[in-house]
């Protein structure tokens, strides 16, 4: 991940949790669910789930430029047991003009 601007007024971030020990779980949460069992190829019942949205994010430093932005989201859920995180990046992949980042080896993920 590299360093997001919001200085310049230019996209928001924002927050869903999802509290569901012992409660109805929203189709978000059950969504949650199936893809961390079809990926991991294992039970999974999540107790708590949250959802973090960056909305059209500026690259820093976003004085350089605030046209190219990107939307992202993490999803951290856990069990009580095990805690997982899913990264979601928007369709088109990224947005920033990564030869003006401080970090030129720059990758969509993690490592």
């Amino acid at each position: 991940w590299d360093n997001a601007d919001f200085s310049r007024g230019v996209g928001t971030t924002f927050y869903q949790e999802f509290l569901t020990l012992n409660t109805a779980k929203p189709p978000f949460v059950r969504d949650v669910e199936e893809k961390v069992r079809r990926y991991l190829r294992s039970s999974y019942s999540a107790a708590w789930t949250l959802k973090i949205t960056w909305e059209k994010a500026p690259a820093y430093a976003a004085r350089t430029d605030t046209r190219r932005t990107i939307t992202y989201q993490a999803i951290l859920t856990t069990d009580g047991f095990r805690s997982y995180v899913l990264m979601l990046y928007q369709a088109g992949g990224m947005q920033w003009d990564y030869t003006r980042l401080a970090a030129t080896n720059v990758l969509i993920g993690y490592t």
